[in-house]
């Protein structure tokens, strides 16, 4: 079995379901004969056609529509927007039609389909191309909301996103995308969305995070047990909804918790969880939630950039903050 990165098991997964199910089209700028920016889709067309790999204009307003009108007529498009930053014109259709139209027909009508974008900073990009924008989708209902953080987890989400009844948001961490390989069986396997994972056993503090910032804190949780401390460690994957039990369960556990994301700090989806544990998990906790998250400005230029995201330097101080309560 291959060893394949977190971006090839992208194109893995998507040629995976394209050629089990002809209702799955993938459409975007540059995705067919180019492959995508980061290559994403590379190959694609050259094996399923333009048909069903589709260059679009440079119009993300009209991939978004073209998108829902596909879905609602029984395909099932995989969508990319290049940049995570470029998602914004794609809203209106987004919040307005994918996300309603199951409730707006009764049923009659639903959207399978799959928003793609690479996503976050950290590959010294110049503005628009490093936003973490994902809470912005968390507060619309009807749309799930996914990041994978490995190339396994990568394949098996976006498996599951596809064969969704409804519209999904699907952020890949550009950070990651070839930072390091894994053997992911090409089964045809998805994972479930909906449920965190559980990626440490601990029993001291609880790191919650997802997307690239996975990477830092499993690091921080190894360089916290060098200090005699034990860090578990969750990875949200469906960040909506939110698969709170799981995280509610090691706190139970642990009675400390420390949120981590790459999002500015304020109305990032951390405090979102946080608020959750004060509802319903004072009584577990010894120390108040701590909060490790990107800067209440627009992330900086590459020459600042990685001060700008969560360190493990910063993951580690906050939770021995937890400690000293």
């Amino acid at each position: 079995m291959a060893q394949i990165t977190l971006i090839e098991a992208v194109t893995q997964a998507l040629a995976w379901e394209m050629a089990h199910d002809p209702a799955v089209v993938v459409l975007g700028e540059d995705v067919g004969v180019n492959g995508g920016v980061f290559r994403a889709t590379q190959g694609l067309q050259q094996k399923f056609g333009p048909e069903r790999v589709i260059d679009t204009p440079l119009d993300e307003t009209t991939i978004a529509g073209l998108t829902v009108g596909l879905a609602a007529q029984g395909m099932k498009p995989v969508a990319e927007a290049q940049f995570e930053g470029f998602i914004y014109p794609m809203m209106e259709h987004i919040a307005c039609h994918a996300a309603r139209m199951r409730t707006r027909t009764r049923g009659r009508l639903h959207v399978p389909a799959v928003y793609r974008a690479p996503w976050g900073g950290g590959i010294r990009a110049p503005e628009h191309h490093s936003e973490a924008n994902e809470h912005l989708f968390t507060n619309i209902p009807g749309l799930r909301v996914v990041m994978p953080s490995s190339p396994a987890r990568a394949y098996g989400l976006l498996l599951a996103a596809i064969r969704d009844p409804d519209p999904v948001m699907f952020f890949e961490p550009k950070r990651i995308y070839r930072q390091y390989k894994e053997e992911v069986p090409d089964d045809g396997e998805a994972l479930p969305l909906d449920v965190c994972f559980v990626l440490r056993d601990g029993s001291d503090v609880t790191l919650v995070t997802w997307g690239a910032q996975v990477k830092e804190t499993l690091e921080a949780a190894d360089a916290l047990a060098k200090e005699g401390i034990s860090a578990e460690v969750i990875d949200l994957a469906t960040v909506k909804p939110l698969d709170f039990d799981t995280i509610a369960e090691s706190v139970a556990k642990t009675h400390r918790c420390v949120i981590v994301h790459e999002a500015p700090r304020t109305a990032g989806f951390g405090a979102e969880i946080a608020a959750r544990l004060a509802e319903h998990s004072m009584f577990d906790l010894y120390a108040p939630v701590e909060r490790v998250t990107g800067y209440d400005t627009h992330i900086p230029l590459f020459r600042l950039e990685m001060k700008y995201l969560p360190s493990v330097q910063r993951i580690v101080e906050a939770a021995k903050r937890t400690l000293t309560v």
